[in-house]
């Protein structure tokens, strides 16, 4: 008589680690499963996010107790918020991203020269209210916001990073921690979200 037939195979297994990334507007730091031969695995996104509001303006100024300490004519006007995963490096992208952003007309009118191209100005202004958590209530949380002296040094890179690119007469800055009075003529209007590109890091490694 025929044989049995074989049993069929057992499938193989395989070790798998599934990491998703997050859109910017969700949490920075989320837990996730991965399923792997042996059981269940966390890992970590973590979204490393330093945010810039950029504005293409006419002009522009930053008042402290009701005195001027800044002002732009033509060129952009940068708030930016920092995260506490921030580093220089990321800042000096960003930075770097908003002076090459190409938002100026060319001589067809469309948006193809950037700020290093017009030969605008800069005022970079910190605004830590960039990184507050509003996902959810009435209240914005500022635990994703950066700590007050690590905001302050990655906001002097910024700075630092901006003067060395175009030069100290293109570039103004208005006061960390203060108490500011932000005017501006937004030409277009043209405002845009800018931020760092989000890293996926494994948990227990950066």
């Amino acid at each position: 008589p025929a044989s049995a037939a074989a049993p069929p195979a057992s499938p193989t297994k395989t070790s798998r680690r599934c990491i998703t990334l997050l859109p910017p507007h969700m949490l920075r730091r989320r837990s996730l499963h991965g399923t792997t031969a042996g059981g269940t695995v966390a890992a970590f996104i973590k979204l490393l996010t330093m945010k810039a509001l950029l504005q293409r303006v006419s002009q522009a100024s930053v008042s402290v107790a009701e005195a001027q300490i800044a002002n732009i004519g033509p060129g952009l006007l940068v708030l930016v918020g920092f995260e506490p995963d921030d580093n220089p490096a990321r800042v000096a992208q960003l930075t770097q991203r908003c002076m090459a952003y190409r938002v100026f007309a060319d001589d067809r009118g469309r948006m193809n020269r950037s700020l290093r191209d017009a030969g605008g100005s800069l005022l970079l202004v910190p605004q830590f209210t960039l990184a507050a958590d509003t996902r959810s209530g009435l209240r914005p949380g500022f635990s994703t916001s950066a700590p007050p002296d690590r905001a302050r040094g990655l906001f002097e890179v910024a700075v630092l990073t901006a003067v060395a690119s175009l030069g100290a007469a293109r570039v103004r800055q208005g006061v960390f921690g203060a108490d500011m009075a932000v005017s501006l003529i937004n030409d277009g209007p043209v405002t845009f979200w800018l931020e760092t590109a989000p890293s996926a890091v494994p948990a227990g490694g950066v």
